[in-house]
């Protein structure tokens, strides 16, 4: 993992300091532009060309009736992407960003091919995770599997052209995985962590927790192959995408909950990573912003999200590229 280049980050904020404003005048623009200066090592860089991955799988705790909605959605909603209907797909639309959907482990089978919505890449490694509360989630080998679909996701959107990606998701039942993930890694109770999904009743929230709480004994300890025994295939995926993006030097907007407990899979991996990562939104969740607080990354946007598919992330897109274009573009002070 490359550092991140501190000449230019000391370029950017000399700048920043001389452009027609007060010094710190533009508050956060002015933060996030040395951040990116230093993650590129570029004075000159823009958010031009842009790329989202959205990888999907499926969950085994899904047999603990830990949603609102069957794991039938999983497939539903891979089959939207791809026709151009969900909110990703206005919203890539919007911001003019490459749209890639990844299968890498939906309970169901797609024919090949892409569509004008987006590219469909098909990479599944199972019909979903184990169920964690009785078995790992995956295989060793699965979880490098699952890593290695991201790398090499994210090193075709590079090859392609990219100047910065965000990630994001589809999986019905991982925010059970992923508040599990979160929970093993930042320390924090399993109450404080678990949020309601896709709005699940007090019932289900109840059992949710116990899921999950049962998963961490079964697999304690957890802070060792987190990924395998508590994670999903989507999750890896992520993981392994950050990593080689950021071994590119390209920055990676985060989205929600389930993509942030797959920045602390890659933060495990390799600490470094955390240089390249900017964190898009803090949702809904309350997990989201203890796993953004211990990856030590402040959010852009406070929407009160809580879709996932990347949807956070994009619209952080035209702050980072304000950011940007005003160290770029403004005039310098020079008084007398």
């Amino acid at each position: 993992m490359p550092r991140v280049n501190e000449a230019a980050m000391a370029q950017a904020r000399l700048k920043q300091d001389g452009l027609l404003k007060p010094k710190g005048a533009l508050g956060r623009l002015e933060t996030l532009s040395i951040q990116l200066a230093g993650m590129t090592g570029r004075g000159d860089w823009l958010p031009t060309r842009r790329a989202i991955l959205v990888f999907a799988a499926d969950h085994g705790v899904m047999v603990h009736q830990v949603s609102a909605v069957p794991q039938a959605i999983t497939a539903f909603m891979v089959g939207q992407f791809r026709d151009g209907n969900a909110a990703i797909n206005v919203l890539a639309r919007q911001m003019g960003a490459r749209l890639t959907i990844v299968d890498v482990g939906v309970n169901a089978d797609f024919s090949d091919g892409d569509s004008p919505a987006g590219r469909f890449v098909g990479r599944k490694i199972d019909y979903g995770t184990a169920d964690f509360t009785e078995t790992t989630a995956m295989t060793a080998a699965q979880a490098d599997a699952a890593l290695q679909v991201g790398r090499d996701a994210a090193a075709d959107e590079i090859a392609r052209g990219v100047d910065i990606l965000i990630v994001g998701e589809m999986g019905i039942g991982n925010t059970t995985s992923a508040s599990a993930v979160i929970a093993a890694l930042t320390g924090a109770p399993v109450t404080r962590v678990t949020g309601r999904g896709t709005g699940v009743d007090d019932t289900v929230w109840a059992r949710k927790i116990s899921v999950i709480e049962a998963g961490l004994r079964r697999h304690s300890p957890v802070e060792r192959d987190t990924l395998m025994k508590i994670g999903g295939f989507e999750i890896g995926a992520m993981a392994g995408a950050m990593l080689y993006a950021a071994s590119q030097r390209v920055p990676v907007i985060l989205d929600g909950l389930i993509c942030t407990a797959a920045a602390l899979i890659a933060q495990q991996i390799d600490p470094a990573v955390t240089d390249y990562l900017i964190a898009g939104h803090c949702g809904a969740e309350p997990g989201h912003a203890l796993a953004l607080a211990h990856l030590g990354l402040e959010p852009i946007l406070m929407l009160e999200l809580r879709l996932g598919e990347g949807t956070g992330a994009v619209l952080a897109l035209p702050i980072i590229e304000a950011a940007m274009r005003t160290l770029h573009e403004m005039g310098t002070l020079h008084v007398g």
